[in-house]
């Protein structure tokens, strides 16, 4: 597929997978963010990790304040994304830390210790869209794309979204795009064989 097409056949998931996410029931996403948190915080990584990487969501994405507080209630070490000059860095959160607001919504550390990519044990994951070999089509930046590599080769991704996220068709993807090793929704734990 041509780089035009590619990025043409993204954009038509994209725009199809978010009119469905935003169209959803308030009780629904609450109902089955809660069942997704549940969900990932019952996996075996969890339980062995010692820093995991969250994200704050925003917009109709599922919810991981719950996910966050979790997390530090269970002395894991959370990290959250942060882009500084173009890349995505890692830094340190603790409850009720500063944060600031991204251009496109979401909230970042607005200071927090760097953590090294390395340090990192799971990734959680956001995207519009997954398929079930771990491919994803996520909002463009590329950034997530860029960071799997200089996380160590044992760190697990791992994908959060609700079942309307998860497609029966193969995504469109191209060689730069990098899949996660799980998909968490609110009904199953779809385990992926990571190809790169």
């Amino acid at each position: 597929m041509r780089s035009h097409e590619l990025k043409k056949a993204k954009r038509d998931v994209r725009r199809r997978v978010l009119e469905l996410r935003d169209a959803m029931d308030a009780d629904d996403r609450r109902r089955e963010g809660a069942a997704i948190v549940a969900r990932f915080l019952d996996l075996p990584e969890i339980a062995s990790s010692s820093t995991v990487m969250a994200f704050w969501s925003f917009g109709s994405e599922v919810p991981t304040a719950p996910l966050i507080a979790a997390l530090l209630e269970r002395g894991i070490r959370v990290a959250l994304p942060a882009i500084v000059d173009g890349a995505l860095h890692v830094r340190t959160y603790v409850s009720g830390a500063p944060v600031s607001v991204t251009s496109f919504g979401a909230m970042e550390p607005a200071d927090g210790a760097v953590v090294p990519a390395t340090d990192v044990d799971v990734v959680c994951t956001p995207a519009v869209a997954f398929d079930r070999s771990g491919r994803r089509v996520g909002y463009g930046g590329g950034y997530y794309d860029a960071f799997f590599p200089t996380t160590r080769p044992d760190t697990r991704r791992i994908g959060l979204a609700f079942d309307l996220q998860v497609l029966p068709e193969a995504l469109p993807a191209g060689n730069a795009d990098l899949r996660v090793d799980t998909i968490v929704t609110g009904s199953e734990t779809i385990r992926c064989e990571r190809v790169r």
